[in-house]
Parts: structure tokens; sequence; C-alpha cells
């Protein structure tokens, strides 16, 4: 899967979790849906996304079949 699927994904996640969560817990957690929302704008305009950056060190989005990856010196 590509890395802006994966991002896609995890802020999907993410605003729908934080969605329920101030549904059925507590208010305040549309906090969270602000928060991501927030960095998808910044990340659209700035081209930084932490997000990425904390899943490229996890080594996720690595691509298939060594799509993506870099070769091995």
């Amino acid at each position: 899967m590509k890395m802006e699927s994966i991002i896609r994904v995890l802020a999907g996640s993410m605003v729908l979790a934080g969605a329920a969560l101030a549904h059925w817990v507590h208010p305040n957690w549309i906090l969270l849906c602000a928060f991501v929302g927030l960095n998808l704008v910044q990340s659209a305009f700035t081209g930084f996304c932490p997000a990425e950056m904390v899943l490229r060190r996890l080594g996720v989005g690595g691509g298939c079949c060594g799509v993506g990856e870099t070769p091995a010196s």
C-alpha cells in the first residue's frame, strides 16, 4: 500500500474514532477530530506530515516487491 493511502486510512480512522468517542464518552474528544483536520490542512500547504515521518521510522509503507525501497549497499 502506498504511503499516501496509509496516511488517508490513518487520518480517517482517527476522525471516526474521535467522533465516536465524542458521542459516547465525552464531548471533548471532538478535539481529536479538529487536530487531525488541522494537521491535514497544514500538510497540504507545507508538505510536512508528522504521521508520515513516524510511519517511515516504523518501516510502514515501504512498498511491495521492493517498490519504493532503497537498495541495500
